[in-house]
């Protein structure tokens, strides 16, 4: 099914409107988009690390949802410092935080989700060549950037998930293995 467009909006936008739905929650021929592979993801499965000082998906959901506000933000003139989490760019987030935080974090995402496509199914056709104050690029490349930002990020996320239980199960068996020794020496 075909991401549902208004229909005043002229071509150009709605096919940017439909590559950002594609990318983060719409039906898509790549596969997972963003929000499919967050579903179902336990606050465990979110906070992991793959290795120290990496990024685990539950920063990345972040991370999205403010690069979601900042294209917002340039494409409606908005001033800096409205993000709602204190910082920019990467939000580490506590690994012990629970269920409520993780629904918290994704639903800061779909809000900032909605209110990019809702700032960019407003756009006419000659807004797309414009470039934005405090930009280096036109607001089409913003847009295509934000889709391009999402399944970016989604393949990430998609292999933290996939690593998860494996390298849970790894970690499990390593540490009974040192316990055992352990206990026989």
């Amino acid at each position: 099914m075909v991401s549902p467009v208004p229909t005043k909006t002229s071509p150009s936008v709605a096919q940017l409107v439909l590559l950002l739905g594609e990318a983060y929650d719409k039906k898509a021929w790549h596969g997972p988009n963003l929000k499919g592979l967050l579903r179902g993801m336990t606050p465990a499965q979110a906070a992991f690390r793959l290795h120290d000082g990496r990024h685990n998906a539950w920063e990345l959901t972040v991370h999205c949802a403010y690069w979601k506000y900042t294209v917002t933000r340039l494409l409606l003139a908005e001033p800096r410092g409205s993000f709602p989490l204190a910082g920019s760019n990467w939000f580490p987030r506590p690994s012990d935080a629970g269920a409520a935080a993780w629904r918290a974090d994704r639903a800061l995402l779909e809000a900032q989700h909605r209110r990019l496509l809702a700032a960019v199914a407003a756009l006419r056709d000659r807004d797309l060549a414009h470039t934005p104050a405090g930009s280096k690029h036109t607001v089409q490349r913003l847009v295509l950037g934000a889709a391009a930002h999402d399944l970016y990020h989604a393949g990430q996320i998609a292999l933290l998930k996939r690593s998860f239980p494996v390298v849970a199960t790894k970690v499990r068996s390593d540490a009974r293995r040192r316990t055992e020794r352990a206990a026989r020496a």
